[in-house]
């Protein structure tokens, strides 16, 4: 079975979130589920800098397809210097603005990557798989131009790809796109609604948020859009690198440690308090995302007195909302030793923050399937999650039954409230230091958080929409 995967991010490579991780694991995960799977990724300038030896399999317009191998994955860089080799990031430019242009390259993106699965770079997939709006052209042009079934991932339904109709031009479809059954929508032009009416199946990264999509709340608007096709609709669970986060391995730790040597893990704990100037003593709560209203982090910032009155401690690492990052700059000054902000990201300090924590904060209002939870519980960093997504799907509540048939491995809250938030964040202080604590990280530590499941669900829905 040979799959195309085509993503606007793919770790190591190029990562702004969660796609990446997925992008980047996937490949490997699937070998062993008997498919090959090749990736198309933007030449950007990180992208194009990191790659060794490649060879040109394609001419495009202002420039080529190379393929490569890279980190373990077999690779085609669409190598367009006009569209993609500039600097910030990938979809805008230092300041955090959208690239006025990201219509044509991502159309010019996803044309290629239907040229491709036609078999014009020499090889010819079986299936191609886009992920969210940057590649949900693709099978738009397959529907309307021919070429292999494809799938459509959402990781964020937010992200719809909107542009004003007068962009379709641009696009290299034909008329007949421009319609209810291609990507108009309300006058405007929507990859992602063209890719929701035109994918063989659908798929999203967790159950509960494939039902979530289906409701006013959570669908975004396209609720709509998807209802007809509701039964097209899989939720597979994300899995995590569990080579890339193994505390047992981890060059980043100040001390490596297992669910059976758990005693070790109080070295990162106070690697953490000396780095940041934090006080031992009583829980230290983490939190490792963007600051943002999804994420429910202004809900937290109203929690930190609370916090911190219980004998908690707070570590932030983001960057988002400026209210949100002037929101936590001050908790810090306000709780000395208490509480420490790093406003930024830093990939192996993530590491070192779920090593030396003992609970992380999620309660985000909407979290499609959410990595951090998984890399909490690989850690023993015991989730305090909203229940919505796959934070829901991936993390058993510490109530009393869960607690006594010992299989709790976290905390979990109402969405979109601060007095839940509140709530679950004192039950976690008053278990913490009492042997169950380490009952649940260790049931945390254990839990299978990697691909090897949700691969082998991936590879038998690839082989029920093959040609």
């Amino acid at each position: 079975m040979k799959v195309l995967s085509v993503a606007s991010e793919v770790y190591p490579l190029i990562k702004t979130g969660g796609l990446a991780d997925v992008a980047g694991a996937l490949p490997a995960a699937l070998v062993g589920a008997g498919v090959e799977m090749r990736t198309l990724v933007p030449g950007y300038p990180k992208v194009m800098a990191a790659l060794g030896r490649t060879k040109t399999v394609m001419k495009v317009d202002g420039g080529q397809v190379r393929h490569a191998t890279q980190d373990g994955l077999s690779l085609y860089v669409l190598d367009i210097p006009a569209l993609f080799d500039r600097e910030g990031g990938p979809y805008g430019d230092a300041s955090g603005r959208d690239w006025d242009d990201n219509a044509r390259r991502f159309a010019t993106f996803a044309h290629v990557a239907a040229r491709i699965a036609r078999g014009e770079a020499g090889w010819q997939p079986d299936v191609v798989h886009a992920h969210d709006w940057q590649a949900a052209l693709v099978p738009v042009h397959l529907r309307f131009g021919g070429g292999p079934p494809s799938v459509l991932t959402i990781h964020n339904i937010a992200f719809q790809g909107r542009f004003g109709g007068q962009v379709f031009g641009e696009l290299g479809l034909p008329d007949s796109a421009w319609s209810v059954d291609g990507v108009e929508y309300y006058g405007d032009v929507s990859f992602l609604k063209g890719g929701l009416v035109t994918a063989d199946v659908i798929t999203t990264v967790s159950p509960t948020y494939a039902r979530e999509i289906l409701t006013p709340h959570f669908g975004m608007g396209m609720e709509g859009v998807i209802a007809p096709r509701a039964h097209l609709v899989r939720g597979i669970v994300n899995g995590i690198d569990t080579d890339v986060w193994n505390p047992e391995t981890d060059d980043a730790l100040a001390r490596n440690y297992t669910a059976r040597t758990l005693a070790r893990r109080r070295v990162n704990r106070q690697a953490l308090n000396d780095e940041f100037g934090l006080t031992p003593g009583g829980p230290l709560f983490c939190v490792i995302s963007r600051l943002t209203w999804q994420k429910g982090l202004d809900l937290l910032a109203d929690n930190i007195d609370h916090l911190v009155g219980l004998g908690g401690k707070l570590m932030v690492l983001g960057t988002g909302e400026p209210g949100l990052e002037d929101a936590f700059r001050k908790a810090a000054r306000r709780h000395p030793g208490h509480v420490a902000t790093h406003i930024g990201f830093d990939e192996k300090l993530s590491h070192r923050v779920q090593a030396g924590s003992d609970a992380i904060l999620l309660p985000s209002r909407f979290e499609p399937c959410g990595l951090t939870q998984l890399y909490a519980l690989r850690y023993g960093c015991l989730p305090v999650v909203a229940r919505t997504g796959g934070l829901a799907d991936t993390v058993i509540h510490a109530n009393g039954a869960a607690r006594r048939a010992a299989v709790a491995t976290g905390f979990v809250h109402d969405t979109d409230s601060g007095p839940a938030l509140g709530d679950a964040i004192t039950d976690a202080v008053a278990l913490y230091g009492t042997p169950e604590w380490g009952v649940m990280q260790r049931n945390a530590m254990r839990a299978d958080v990697s691909w090897n499941a949700s691969a082998e669900e991936y590879a038998a829905l690839y082989k029920t929409i093959a040609l």
